[in-house]
């Protein structure tokens, strides 16, 4: 495919993730109520989510290696629109969150399956090129998902985000059909054995050309999952903005995150990718260095908040291009697997923020905690490990897939 339709293609794909994630949160607080429960409980269906999205993607990248790209996409997405029906219907919070499961593991295969269709097709600054479109165009799904979210609240209630998802469920499923050729040169069912797909991962997780970036994203993107649970209550509950509102605040989160990209569309035709990922974790740091300190510092505000929230986001932007490239380089044999493991660290790392956040009883907390952290933590792993990506010696990896 033209790099064009691969870029396209993989953002509605990966889109998938975030976008049934983004959706729903301006409904939490309204859940809360409707299920009259407490705000941990409701937490805990965004967890379910991120426990069905990181653990499917371990399943989903293997399966793709040994079937194809096509079959597994479509497979994982009727699983997703099975959860979305679940979710319209729910009667109570406990099948709310057997929906969220469910909807979590469909989605984990567009986050795998779209970095392994470039990486089947396009390698170093080409792939590069490709990675930082999708970002720009998955910046728009969150961006605009929040206040659709907010919107379709207030007009038609809580059911209707999850009918739209199970409409945009649908609508992948119609795509891979009709426009996804099979961009896997081989198919391998042996990639499905038990013991290959543990080897595989072994040999990705003890290779720093791929742990080192594979964490960073982990702890910066999967910093975004974390905010994604932490913000409703915060700017709603403790800022007082209405559920729209928020869902309009959010986009200065996606502002940011769009300039910064675009921004680094422009560096990279002059530019390596690598080079950039030093400015990109000086601004992420600043964002988490201004949560720790502001927010224990002033009455929290729309724009205490949001301006933090924005540099981090910023600072992902030029993250993410030489990151994901640089970790699935070298495994072309197993590019699902390795695209599903750092799928997996990424939401794994959104699960755990999310996690130790439902633990605050302030929200405020929470955000002025976890998120430097987390910052700091992707700061560690460059120093130590991250210059790995320069690699030391070249690796056979067939000869270590087997």
């Amino acid at each position: 495919m033209s790099p064009t339709r691969t870029a396209t293609i993989g953002a509605v794909l990966v889109a998938m993730g975030s976008v049934s994630m983004a959706l729903y949160t301006p409904a939490m607080p309204a859940l809360v109520k409707f299920f009259a429960t407490d705000p941990a409980t409701i937490k805990l269906t965004l967890t379910a989510y991120f426990f069905g999205f990181a653990f499917a993607q371990l399943i989903s990248g293997p399966m793709s290696d040994a079937l194809g790209r096509r079959p597994t996409a479509l497979g994982f997405f009727v699983f997703y629109m099975l959860g979305s029906l679940i979710c319209v219907v729910a009667p109570s919070v406990t099948w709310l969150l057997v929906g969220r499961i469910l909807q979590g593991i469909g989605a984990a295969a567009g986050v795998a399956l779209s970095r392994a269709i470039v990486r089947d097709q396009f390698t170093g600054q080409a792939s590069a090129k490709i990675m930082n479109t999708i970002g720009l165009m998955l910046a728009l799904g969150p961006a605009l998902s929040p206040t659709i979210g907010g919107v379709m609240l207030l007009a038609f209630g809580w059911h209707s985000i999850f009918v739209l998802m199970l409409i945009y469920g649908i609508g992948l499923i119609l795509l891979v059909i009709f426009g996804l050729p099979e961009t896997l040169a081989e198919r391998d069912p042996a990639h499905l054995r038990p013991l290959r797909i543990l080897r595989n991962y072994l040999t990705l997780l003890s290779d720093r050309r791929f742990l080192a970036p594979s964490l960073i994203v982990g702890l910066t993107l999967g910093g975004l999952y974390t905010l994604a649970g932490i913000l409703p209550f915060v700017l709603v509950d403790k800022v007082g903005l209405t559920e729209i509102e928020f869902g309009l605040g959010m986009l200065m989160q996606s502002a940011s995150f769009l300039t910064g990209a675009g921004l680094t569309g422009q560096i990279l035709k002059h530019r390596e990718a690598r080079t950039m990922v030093p400015v990109g974790l000086g601004f992420v740091l600043l964002g988490a260095i201004a949560m720790a300190i502001v927010l224990r510092l002033v009455e929290p505000t729309f724009l205490t908040v949001m301006i933090p929230v924005g540099i981090w986001a910023f600072g992902i932007a030029f993250l993410l291009p030489s990151t994901t490239t640089d970790a699935l380089a070298h495994f072309p044999t197993m590019a699902g697997a390795a695209s599903a493991m750092m799928g997996f660290l990424q939401i794994g790392g959104g699960f755990a923020g999310t996690a130790i956040a439902s633990l605050f009883n302030d929200p405020l907390e929470a955000l002025a905690t976890i998120m430097p952290i987390m910052g700091f933590g992707a700061l560690a792993i460059y120093l130590t490990i991250g210059g790995s990506g320069r690699s030391r010696r070249p690796v056979t990896v067939a000869t270590a897939a087997e």
